[in-house]
């Protein structure tokens, strides 16, 4: 049975003798349910984990491992404490803004978030992976397990995706400490005006590629916004970076639709996960259709 915040704040050492805690509900999750804990002038998040959550692709250790590290170089909130073997997260609260979705994709924004992520990709190796092409694969798979409904176009659908695989080929010796979830909501602007990122639960070894794409197509980026973020983070763009975003691009979709289908079947909250997974096999769909879509395929293909 999942614990009640009650019981996980019960085991939490650092509160054996606090007398007067104070909690409120943090609105947002689509997967886990959040809290807020206040002990007299301090601040803290407990994160109740969803139901069946690994069906999902989430490694709850990994989660720990990463956010522990990037809590120490500054990236993400400190880790407080870990609650076993119910995988709880304890972190420190922080007290920052969001950034606007019409803000975000600012120049000034896309390079501190770039900034951030470089420094993420520099954290040491954990042994965890997160292949996303093969969370979409595993994924499906449960979601039919659970009666959920496939795409009409599924086939078609598959085989784009072993195209795209083909085409980037990668490389495990190429894969770097990866957050793997951009969304809007897990960024923060801190007291000291630099970006706090939320939420590891996808952390894991990974094409680096895959959080610049992913960060991009959460936020619907243009074609002059993937520049920036390219250039903010090698410098130079080339043909070869570019097909490799934009395909990446393309792989993030897969991995958002294929996450809400399983949620679909295994989630009890109240969320319309067909409908998010609707619109994002409608958008990866029209980038393969876009006419640059070969080209970026044969970009990669033509080494």
């Amino acid at each position: 049975m999942p614990l009640s915040l009650e019981e996980a704040i019960a085991r939490v050492p650092q509160w054996t003798d606090a007398t007067n805690l104070k909690t409120s509900f943090l609105a947002g999750g689509i997967t886990n349910q959040n809290y807020k804990v206040v002990n007299g002038v301090e601040a803290f998040v407990v994160r109740l984990v969803g139901a069946d959550t690994e069906l999902l692709g989430v490694n709850r250790e990994a989660e720990r491992i990463a956010n522990t590290v990037a809590g120490e170089m500054g990236i993400a909130p400190e880790v407080i404490y870990f609650i076993e073997p119910e995988n709880c997260l304890v972190t420190r609260f922080v007290d920052g803004r969001p950034i606007p979705g019409d803000e975000i994709g600012q120049p000034e924004n896309i390079r501190r978030v770039i900034a951030q992520l470089k420094k993420v990709h520099a954290l040491p190796a954990i042994t965890t992976e997160f292949y996303p092409i093969q969370f979409v694969r595993e994924g499906m798979q449960t979601a039919r397990q659970y009666g959920v409904a496939m795409p009409g176009e599924f086939d078609w659908l598959m085989e784009r995706l072993d195209e795209i695989e083909k085409a980037i080929n990668p490389q495990r010796s190429n894969f770097r400490l990866c957050h793997n979830d951009l969304l809007n909501a897990n960024f923060l602007v801190n007291g000291e005006d630099e970006i706090t990122i939320l939420d590891w639960e996808y952390a894991g070894m990974n094409d680096p590629y895959f959080d610049l794409a992913n960060f991009s197509t959460n936020h619907e980026f243009s074609d002059d916004q993937d520049r920036m973020i390219l250039d903010a983070y090698f410098g130079e763009v080339t043909p070869r970076r570019w097909a490799h975003l934009k395909l990446m691009r393309v792989v993030s979709d897969y991995r958002e639709a294929t996450w809400s289908l399983v949620q679909a079947g295994i989630s009890q909250l109240e969320f319309d996960y067909n409908e998010y997974a609707r619109k994002h096999l409608e958008r990866l769909t029209r980038m393969i259709h876009d006419s640059q879509y070969p080209q970026w395929i044969a970009a990669l293909t033509n080494r």
